[in-house]
């Protein structure tokens, strides 16, 4: 399953995030992996959560994503939440019909794999593609 907490800058969507990690991290039968551009959530989710740096990696594109989260779950597949903080700073292409393909493919690795992620997107919930609604909480 995919969800997506979109808003702008300051409405809370990393606190949310947050909040999810830890209630992941408390209830799930798996582990937990968070994702984000820089080291802020070092001190907010718990140490069990397994927290990748992503600007070590330089991603830019759809297809690095895509690589490193196939990657990291073909190295453990005891993963059941995978959480990615602040999207848009990972990825250089800001394209909706973009977004759009990345969230459709995500959906179904995560259908595939028995995975939910949980993705916050710095941008405006009603902006939105309609393919990519669904999936906004």
């Amino acid at each position: 399953m995919v969800k997506l907490i979109m808003g702008l800058k300051g409405s809370g969507k990393t606190k949310r995030l947050v909040d999810m990690v830890i209630d992941a991290v408390e209830n799930a039968k798996g582990d937990v992996v968070v994702i984000e551009k820089e080291r802020k959530l070092t001190y907010d989710i718990p140490r069990q959560a397994r927290l990748i740096d992503a600007g070590d990696y330089d991603i830019g594109s759809y297809e690095f994503l895509k690589g490193l989260i196939c990657g990291v779950r073909s190295g453990n597949y005891d993963i059941t939440h995978f959480f990615i903080d602040n999207f848009y700073k990972l990825v250089n292409d800001k394209n909706q019909e973009s977004f759009t393909a990345f969230i459709l493919w995500l959906d179904k690795f995560a259908a595939e794999e028995g995975i939910d992620f949980v993705i916050s997107v710095s941008s405006e919930a009603e902006l939105a593609d309609e393919a990519v609604k669904p999936f906004i909480i």
